[in-house]
């Protein structure tokens, strides 16, 4: 286990979740507001961290890179062990200070920003589209920033493919599209329902990213235009 890697990884992925999770529950700006917290988030993460751990942040996106081939497992279990520390830290955080909260706030932060199926989304519909846009997302990171394409705009080109998924997704499922996001306010808040679909509908997706990046995208970009 590397330290400064295991560090990297628990404090970007408290970030997301305080941030991302906090903007959520407090409603600001509607999904508009959240999906721009998420993305500030991951870019500035990405820039402080990234040289040190690659600022995965997020179980299915390490899991879509030791697919690829670009991790070893010991490394990635370090990361999975820190992506959800981090995430459960950052639920708790989250209740600690929406703790003496009153009136409308105190209603809606008592979830801490969890993830939850809308009204007439079936947890098979759910489970669809957090597979479909954790691709999406592991795709970007597989293609801008591991393969070294992008340069040092990969983490910009994460962070909008990012927003650009809970703008579509947030109001139909919450677009977590990382079980660290789900697992954090749920264990703090208590809340979980249909939480299987958060776990492996972005964990497939991150498989199908990697499998995709293994068998064409990545010996296209090798062999050049």
């Amino acid at each position: 286990m590397n330290p400064r890697s295991f560090i990297a990884e628990l404090i970007g992925t408290f970030a997301l979740i305080f941030i991302g999770a906090g903007t959520a529950a407090l409603g600001i700006g509607g999904v508009v507001g959240v999906a721009l917290a998420h993305e500030l988030a991951i870019v500035a993460f990405a820039y402080a961290y990234g040289h040190i751990s690659g600022t995965h942040v997020n179980p299915a996106v390490t899991l879509g890179v030791l697919v690829a081939g670009e991790i070893e497992l010991t490394q990635a279990i370090s990361y999975w062990i820190a992506q959800f520390i981090g995430g459960i830290i950052g639920g708790f955080a989250l209740a600690f200070t929406f703790s003496n909260l009153g009136g409308e706030l105190a209603k809606a932060t008592e979830t801490l920003g969890a993830t939850v199926l809308a009204d007439g989304i079936t947890p098979f519909q759910g489970f669809v589209l957090e597979t479909i846009l954790t691709f999406f997302l592991v795709n970007s990171v597989l293609n801008a920033a591991v393969s070294g394409k992008a340069g040092n705009l990969a983490g910009l080109a994460i962070g909008l493919t990012l927003a650009l998924s809970i703008l579509m997704g947030g109001p139909l499922t919450g677009a977590s599209l990382n079980p660290a996001r789900t697992l954090g306010p749920a264990v703090a808040s208590g809340t979980y329902n249909q939480i299987w679909l958060y776990f492996v509908g972005p964990l497939l997706g991150g498989v199908i990213a990697a499998l995709l990046y293994r068998s064409s995208l990545r010996e296209k970009s090798e062999a050049g235009p």
